[in-house]
């Protein structure tokens, strides 16, 4: 088994992507970022021995991957029943459901928002993440969520003032 400071090390790394994937203003850039820290993110919760997490994870780099390249609904509906089927096959208590939950609402929010709905959507996801974090007892994974709603927040409160300027100047 590997040493916890090992997972919890590559949890504060995933809270560094975290930080990089919520602050970017394009849809693409955060797309690929975000691919980077669901990778992380997986190798993170294999350590800490968390699986739905970790399945979580999974389902999250292939759908934003996917993401990347479409936005149909059957790919959405594919990753959502991935999900699904994870939590019926592996989840042992109601926690455990948190982020694949977490994950649905990414899938729906990557695949069909955009903008500063698909960011609000992002809040949603995150609040799931965050109390599976707590959970666990995963320290970078927690500090990543409570960032990722910050700078979530903030994103949103940029792209609105963006639009109020584009109103009142056309």
């Amino acid at each position: 088994m590997v040493n916890d400071t090992v997972a919890q090390a590559v949890g504060l790394c995933s809270f560094l992507l975290g930080i990089s994937t919520f602050y970017q203003k394009e849809d693409k850039k955060l797309k690929v970022v975000m691919l980077l820290l669901n990778v992380n993110h997986l190798i993170h919760f294999l350590l800490l021995g968390s699986i739905t997490s970790a399945i979580g994870a999974l389902i999250s780099a292939l759908r934003t991957c996917t993401a990347m390249y479409t936005k149909s609904w059957w790919a959405a509906g594919l990753f959502v029943a991935l999900a699904v089927g994870s939590g019926v096959g592996f989840a042992q208590h109601w926690h455990q459901l948190l982020p694949l939950v977490g994950s649905i609402i990414g899938t729906y929010s990557i695949f069909k928002l955009n903008g500063i709905a698909l960011r609000v959507g992002f809040l949603l996801g995150a609040a799931c993440w965050l109390t599976n974090n707590l959970i666990i007892g995963s320290i970078g994974g927690s500090l990543m969520e409570i960032s990722v709603i910050g700078m979530n927040l903030f994103t949103i409160f940029r792209l609105y003032q963006g639009k109020a300027k584009c109103k009142i100047t056309t």
